[in-house]
């Protein structure tokens, strides 16, 4: 009889169901605080299901968007846990838009900006503070991967 999708996973069931070896989620709980199953006597755990997601986004994003364990650390920073366990079902499909319409799209921003005349609060180049803000997180990003794929060829 199946378990109710509330109910408390064990770590071979948790392994299981992401198809990954105990011991690397054992790893994975010293890497990343956030994860914190619960321990009962002679040190069993037991993963909630919000950590069986979490462990699932983080799975999602080192096997399959295949980022290092820094990266995955600087994204939960960054971007919370909330987002790491929404990652992996957005590139499923569950969702039915795909990643990159995360992505803001200044450019049209801008256009349509310009083209209903507002000029609002500008950083001097057409551009709302906002906008230059985005514009830069995307930049340092783009900094990121490129440094990552060039790490990678050499």
């Amino acid at each position: 009889m199946p378990k109710a999708p509330e109910a408390f996973r064990t770590i071979s069931e948790v392994a299981v169901d992401l198809d990954v070896p105990k011991h690397v989620l054992r790893f994975w709980e010293g890497k990343f605080t956030q994860i914190r199953p619960l321990k009962r006597g002679g040190g069993r755990r037991y993963y909630r299901p919000e950590d069986v997601e979490l462990l699932r986004g983080i799975r999602h994003l080192l096997y399959e968007d295949r980022y290092t364990i820094k990266g995955v650390q600087r994204i939960l920073r960054d971007h919370g846990v909330r987002h790491v366990m929404d990652c992996w079902s957005v590139t499923a499909g569950e969702s039915g838009d795909a990643a990159p319409s995360e992505i803001p799209d200044v450019a049209a921003d801008v256009k349509q900006s310009a083209s209903h005349g507002a000029s609002g609060d500008t950083s001097g180049q057409g551009l709302t503070k906002q906008q230059a803000s985005q514009l830069k997180g995307l930049l340092a990003e783009l900094a990121e991967c490129k440094k990552l794929l060039e790490a990678s060829k050499g």
